[in-house]
């Protein structure tokens, strides 16, 4: 590495005519033998003069000169980046992949699940509870058995997460209701609309603005919905307002999340873990006082003369797949942008109603596949709008 030296005050001077009798004790660069001399520098050094690039030349000769060594701040600033290994960054994409294909592989079989448990046993509020009751009994058995170490929580955590789980339950149980009613394809096509809900909400109740390509992405989101529910062969107004109520109720569950979460070092896993919990706690008083141990035992019967046994483990499959779906967006949360998270939602939609059309031969009209298009295509319009 080659020295380079700054003109600017310092304490060293060569002046008059010891120039050239000091410098004659500073031997050439040139002279030095590899063998016996080593030069080296922690950082390069550049040359610059004091008052201009011409001041060197307007002054006399014979007129002191003042030297100053000082490091290259272009250098100082590289010398504090952090480099990061080319394997971390590959296995940090990997990571993110595995997640990403896990958490849509999860909700196309919990969708397809919960669509066969309401088709045999259409009680979405007691189907909706059991789906928390499961993701709930499971985190705790790994707490207790320390498989996954328990959160630090204290009274302000719970009263924080409270709000959050009322929109949570009410969102669950909203599209619980909907997928009961209607194709689920059809409850996803209403619920790729949640973005123009949450930039409403935002614009109207906190004041929040927008660019321009946000609000015109909403477009084609609302419009290829009304698109989709107007040409819906099996079109139902409850399972139409039960996923209008679900997109909703989870836009009102992102802002309380976004507002009273911050600063709380609980991981994604254990705060999903949380909020099951306390939305378990709420929605049971009201399931009961919905449906009923009445309505549910009769139910219960016909589905095992109807179906046979294998209702039990559409049940089971349901509720663990609806708690690791859930789990393991809110693990690749951690681990992405909200940005990249939405990007990833809207994929999971798209593969949602594909394989629900395939799997329950959902009869579609070319017209409304169009207005299916037309939301997703504005969904991510959206996404890319808000980056």
């Amino acid at each position: 590495m080659i020295p380079a030296v700054k003109l600017s005050p310092g304490p060293v001077s060569f002046c008059g005519t010891n120039l050239r009798s000091k410098s004659a004790l500073v031997p050439s660069a040139f002279s030095l033998k590899p063998s016996k001399f080593v030069v080296s520098s922690l950082r390069p050094l550049y040359l610059a003069p004091l008052d201009g690039p011409r001041t060197a030349e307007q002054k006399p000769r014979r007129q002191p000169l003042e030297f100053k060594c000082s490091a290259s701040a272009a250098d100082d600033k590289e010398s504090k980046t952090e480099v990061v290994p080319v394997r971390s960054e590959a296995a940090q994409k990997l990571k993110i992949s595995v997640y990403f294909a896990t958490w849509w592989a999860l909700n196309v079989i919990f969708n397809i699940y919960n669509k066969k448990v309401l088709n045999a046993f259409p009680y979405p509020w007691l189907t909706s509870t059991l789906s928390l009751a499961c993701g709930s009994a499971m985190m705790l058995v790994s707490w207790a058995t320390r498989l996954v170490e328990a959160p630090k929580t204290d009274i302000d955590f719970w009263k924080v997460l409270f709000p959050v789980a009322v929109a949570h339950t009410i969102g669950h149980v909203a599209a619980t209701v909907s997928m009961s009613k209607v194709a689920v394809s059809f409850t996803h096509i209403i619920k790729s609309a949640e973005p123009a809900f949450s930039v409403l909400v935002s614009r109207f109740l906190l004041g929040e603005t927008f660019p321009v390509p946000v609000y015109l992405s909403l477009l084609p989101i609302i419009g290829g919905c009304a698109l989709a529910a107007v040409t819906e062969l099996n079109f139902n107004m409850v399972g139409f307002m039960g996923a209008m109520i679900s997109n909703l109720a989870f836009v009102f569950r992102n802002i309380f999340s976004k507002k009273g979460m911050k600063g709380k070092s609980v991981s994604g896993m254990n705060y999903y873990a949380c909020l099951s919990i306390m939305s378990l706690v709420i929605l049971t008083p009201f399931a009961i006082a919905m449906e009923g141990p009445q309505m549910w035992a009769a139910g219960w019967q016909k589905a095992l003369a109807e179906v046979g046994p294998n209702v039990i483990w559409w049940v089971a499959a349901q509720s663990v797949f609806y708690h690791l779906y859930n789990q393991v967006s809110y693990m690749s949360l951690d681990e992405i942008s909200p940005l990249t998270f939405s990007i990833g939602n809207t994929m999971k939609r798209i593969s949602v109603i594909v394989s629900s059309i395939i799997i329950f031969h959902t009869p579609v009209r070319p017209v409304n596949a169009l207005g299916a298009a037309i939301a997703i295509l504005g969904t991510f319009l959206y996404s890319q709008a808000k980056q």
